[in-house]
């Protein structure tokens, strides 16, 4: 495919010099062009994500590689795996301390480091294995902790009012007092 660096600019409100790949799902259409990048001072493949669910305003992702072999498929399969990946260094810093190490040699933070991961690891699994298997797993390390602290703190209200805790646990509101507060899948 021969690209020319004069061509003009890419348009990404119209893709129509880009060459369809595959629908995603309906109203999201995936593209892909090879196209030459003036700050990089080479060719790029571009993977082009345009979002026509809303007529009145449609949407585009653009990512990019400098490996013009890949595909647009695979480009868009890495950048989703990436933005998984994101998520578990976000939850692993705010939630199970990954950046909170003062540490300077390296075993110890290589500890530090699979102590904070491995507790997000943990956490995961545990819900999943109580999450039902007829529904999509979506999984929140807020809502974890913030059902941890619900639960610390109801059966510290148990413990403090001399509660009766089978009576309360089995109560048909308990779990909606164990969940306030998570966020809505």
């Amino acid at each position: 495919m021969k690209i020319c660096k004069y061509d003009g600019k890419v348009n990404l409100t119209n893709p129509c010099r880009f060459t369809w790949v595959r629908q995603l799902q309906p109203g999201i259409d995936l593209y892909t062009a090879v196209v030459w990048h003036v700050s990089l001072k080479r060719k790029i493949r571009l993977a082009y994500l345009k979002d026509s669910r809303k007529l009145n305003k449609p949407s585009y992702i653009v990512l990019f590689s400098t490996d013009l072999n890949q595909t647009a498929d695979d480009l868009y399969r890495l950048y989703r795996l990436r933005f998984q990946i994101e998520f578990i260094f976000r939850d692993a810093k705010q939630f199970t301390g990954l950046s909170d190490c003062q540490a300077r040699d390296a075993k110890k933070l290589d500890f530090h480091f699979n102590a904070s991961l491995s507790a997000l690891n943990l956490a995961k699994l545990d819900a999943r294995r109580q999450h039902p298997s007829n529904e999509p797993f979506v999984f929140s390390m807020a809502s974890i902790k913030r059902c941890a602290l619900n639960d610390h703190l109801l059966d510290l209200f148990i413990s403090r009012l001399d509660l009766e805790p089978t009576l309360i646990k089995s109560h048909p509101n308990y779990q909606s007092l164990r969940s306030h507060g998570t966020i809505a899948a």
